[in-house]
């Protein structure tokens, strides 16, 4: 086994087809094909599964994949600090749902370890497609909430993904509303004072169930819903309808503007928000920093 060896694996793992990554790696399919072939018979496993579209990896893939990475990192590190030679593209993708600081923390992490080649992804999506993303490691990391409703769902179905989840802070129900709306005025508010108001959640596609929601207290019935899929519809349809959201309360007026503002919500319950990681796979140094500045501002 060899260093190389293990490039090619995540090269082709990153590409999804052989053509595609041996034309990024800058050598012939055949031989790209004999190398891995070759590896998966040294170490008696298949890495890949062959399909029509391309590769995906097998279970086995998917945790050999991890240690790799592991390897490959700590190679470019030393190869970086004793060689001089010129850094290798760092990559890290994290997906989460929808939260101004995972924005920053991003950000942060940028400025401090962003090389002069990188390949970074934040990916904010749909709850069952961070689990996913995390399953499959094409994100390091996820970023989700739990709560009294959802959680045994959810621990249900992280386990059954081999992932684990390490919670980062607890928070109590707020909403989410223009700095015009009627309610902006009052200290907290009830949910009987927002039932004149549109509510404002994340679409969660297929899985479109009260388990999967962003917000708390998805089950309660309202009069009038609108469903988005990104933060920005959803801000500016908070400000254009006097609509709310239901959310942890956590905002940042530098990246979101000082139209929207947090108001506590008078109801019982809170939100558990957490990380979602791989129990196969160990943090890298970015995903270590990336952490790190989560809690800075949480």
């Amino acid at each position: 086994m060899t260093l190389q060896q293990l490039r090619y694996v995540a090269m082709a793992a990153e590409k999804g087809t052989l053509t595609d990554a041996a034309r990024e790696l800058y050598i012939s399919q055949p031989s790209l094909t004999k190398c891995i072939k070759e590896l998966e018979k040294e170490i008696g496993i298949q890495i890949f599964e062959r399909t029509n579209k391309g590769i995906m990896l097998s279970k086995k893939g998917e945790e050999f994949l991890a240690y790799a990475r592991q390897v490959i990192e700590q190679a470019d590190i030393l190869e970086e600090k004793y060689t001089h030679k010129t850094a290798m593209k760092q990559e890290f993708c994290v997906s989460t749902q929808h939260y101004s600081f995972a924005v920053n923390a991003f950000v942060d992490l940028i400025k401090a370890y962003g090389s002069k080649k990188y390949d970074f992804s934040l990916r904010e999506t749909q709850t069952y497609e961070i689990i996913e993303d995390v399953a499959s490691m094409r994100s390091e990391i996820g970023i989700l909430y739990m709560n009294s409703f959802n959680e045994t769902v959810l621990r249900k179905i992280l386990k059954s993904h081999d992932l684990k989840f390490t919670k980062l802070f607890v928070a109590q129900p707020h909403i989410f509303i223009s700095a015009q709306n009627p309610l902006a005025c009052k200290e907290s508010v009830t949910m009987k004072e927002l039932e004149d108001y549109p509510y404002l959640s994340f679409e969660q596609g297929e899985h479109n169930a009260f388990y999967y929601s962003e917000e708390i207290f998805s089950m309660v019935e309202r009069r009038k819903n609108i469903r988005v899929r990104d933060r920005a519809t959803l801000f500016n349809l908070l400000i254009g309808l006097n609509g709310y959201t239901v959310c942890s309360g956590v905002i940042d007026e530098a990246l979101n503007g000082k139209n929207i503002i947090s108001i506590p919500l008078e109801e019982e319950g809170e939100m558990c928000v957490g990380i979602v990681t791989h129990n196969k796979s160990h943090l890298s140094r970015l995903g270590q920093a990336y952490i790190e500045a989560l809690k800075r501002y949480v």
